[in-house]
């Protein structure tokens, strides 16, 4: 019995919570990025490790949100299970990099170049596999991030391998270098307004609908004349771009880039991100991004404190890997949200415009049941 209650319980406040974002889009946008650009002030008065703390865990926060993003466009969109995605994250930040301390490019140049560079190399990677479907594709895409990290921790001569790239400069603003955490807050936050504009009008536009047209039903969309390999290729380079963006922002922000940060598993992390929130629902994949990362940072941080307290008072009975079972709460977490919420806290409905009238039968048919009853 309790299980069943937990899981209306959960589905309802899901539920709740989508009718009352979607019924006020508009106040709730104003409020929500309000809220945003009040954050560093508002952390003005604390202690300034704490302060300095939110902010950081803020940015990445708004990191996650882009890749997030570009990630949601291509199991989201168009049904597809990409497990590579991190390797144009990782694309993006040594674009950075290299365009930096080579050739001492200034940031807002850097960002588009790297967004060019990440969508020629989706091209590259989707044009001859994504006739493939299913598993092969997802081996495909897996296959792809991995070689991405052997490329950038063996080429010594291009990337410095495990040393990394380090005197990348930092972003400036007319002719002003941006070196405290409050100033880059802002600059990811006008990136992050900015994608979500730009995914929220090619939702909405032709391509948006032809992608969802290709995950509802492959076969329907061929037949009504949409280029299945095209459209895919399309979403691939686009979700590609993304991911570089937000890996350019992160090797300015951090000056220093290695292969480290760039590994298989964070593809997976940054899936269970759309997948906690919903796949294929912008407000979904943000909402998800907003609870998962700051709460698996947390508890990292926690239990790192935890690993070393007993570490220091010589507690045999508490294991030294505990610091770094943060992965193992995650795979909890996702597993309580496959029970209970399996599509998401946030879900979109099935096509562009909601759930279509053959989703919708299941309860036509109980409704005209209980009405002869």
């Amino acid at each position: 019995m309790l299980p069943i209650t937990l899981s209306i319980k959960i589905s309802a406040i899901g539920a709740r919570l989508k009718n009352t974002i979607e019924g006020h889009k508009i106040a709730s946008l104003l409020v929500i990025i309000l809220s945003a650009i009040l954050i560093p002030v508002i952390s003005q008065p604390l202690p300034s490790s704490l302060s300095v703390t939110i902010i950081q865990v803020s940015v990445m926060t708004m990191i996650y949100m882009v890749l997030a993003l570009g990630l949601n466009i291509v199991p989201g969109f168009t049904g597809l299970l990409d497990l590579g995605y991190v390797g144009f994250y990782g694309v993006g930040a040594y674009t950075a990099g290299l365009l930096s301390v080579h050739f001492g490019m200034p940031f807002w140049l850097i960002i588009p170049l790297a967004a060019l560079n990440g969508a020629l190399f989706g091209i590259l990677l989707g044009a001859p596999t994504l006739r493939l479907t299913g598993d092969y594709f997802a081996i495909v895409t897996f296959g792809f991030s991995e070689l991405v990290v052997l490329f950038l921790t063996n080429e010594l001569w291009l990337t410095r391998g495990p040393n990394g790239i380090t005197g990348i400069e930092p972003v400036s603003l007319f002719g002003f270098e941006l070196t405290r955490p409050h100033q880059y807050y802002y600059v990811i936050l006008a990136i992050l307004v900015l994608i979500i504009f730009a995914i929220r009008r090619i939702e909405q536009s032709r391509v948006g609908r032809a992608w969802f047209a290709i995950r509802d039903d492959e076969i329907a969309a061929s037949s009504s004349g949409i280029n299945i390999v095209t459209y895919k290729v399309l979403a691939f380079a686009l979700s590609a771009s993304v991911a570089a963006i937000g890996g350019a922002f992160f090797a300015q922000m951090s000056r220093f880039i290695s292969p480290d940060p760039f590994t298989f598993w964070e593809s997976i992390f940054i899936l269970c991100l759309i997948v906690l929130g919903g796949m294929g629902s912008v407000t979904g994949v943000l909402v998800g991004t907003l609870i998962l990362f700051p709460l698996i940072n947390i508890l990292r941080e926690f239990l790192k404190t935890i690993a070393s307290w007993a570490s220091e008072n010589d507690i045999s009975w508490i294991p030294r890997e505990i610091g770094s079972a943060h992965y193992l709460l995650l795979g909890l977490i996702m597993v309580v949200m496959m029970r209970f919420r399996p599509a998401g806290l946030l879900p979109r409905g099935r096509g562009p415009l909601g759930p279509s009238p053959v989703d919708k039968l299941p309860q036509l048919n109980q409704a005209k049941t209980a009405k002869k009853s």
